[in-house]
């Protein structure tokens, strides 16, 4: 259930980096059991680090936190909507629930390109932005065969 004061401290975290040179002006906070586990803001620029959005450096810190890459049963409350690579890591952690504040146009509007690269995968990832072709599958295809039958999980 939603609950104001994450996203208090979610913006709290934003705020850090208005007039800071850490990053863009975007947090989020990881909450358990009612409780907060993590809390970050963009970290980019003062790492040289293009994904330590907020998002991510969040989730890496609940990770420590947690002892655990699965992060079931966590909320995450970001001040702005996830990008899609914050978004992957959203799902990659297993968090179900999401609650944001600003809207990917809304960072569009400020500089960031959010709503392009959302535009760009609605698109089925043709476009400008990148060119992404396969190659070499049978080369590749054999370390997947052979994690598949060392059966191992992941979750």
């Amino acid at each position: 259930m939603y609950r104001k004061e994450f996203m208090a401290m979610a913006n709290e975290e934003a705020k850090t980096n208005v007039n800071g040179s850490d990053g863009g002006p975007f947090g989020c906070v990881i909450i358990k059991d009612g409780k907060v586990v993590s809390r970050a803001h963009n970290q980019v620029l003062v790492d040289h680090d293009p994904t330590a959005h907020g998002e991510i450096t969040a989730i890496r810190k609940a990770g420590q936190a947690l002892g655990t890459h699965g992060l079931t049963g966590c909320e995450l409350y970001t001040s702005a909507m996830p990008c899609p690579m914050c978004l992957s890591a959203i799902i990659w952690a297993n968090i179900k629930q999401v609650y944001y504040g600003n809207t990917a146009d809304d960072a569009a509007a400020i500089g960031f390109h959010d709503a392009a690269i959302y535009d760009f995968i609605n698109a089925g990832l043709k476009g400008d932005m990148l060119a992404l072709t396969q190659h070499d599958r049978e080369l590749t295809i054999g370390a997947f065969k052979d994690y598949q039958s060392a059966q191992k999980k992941l979750y």
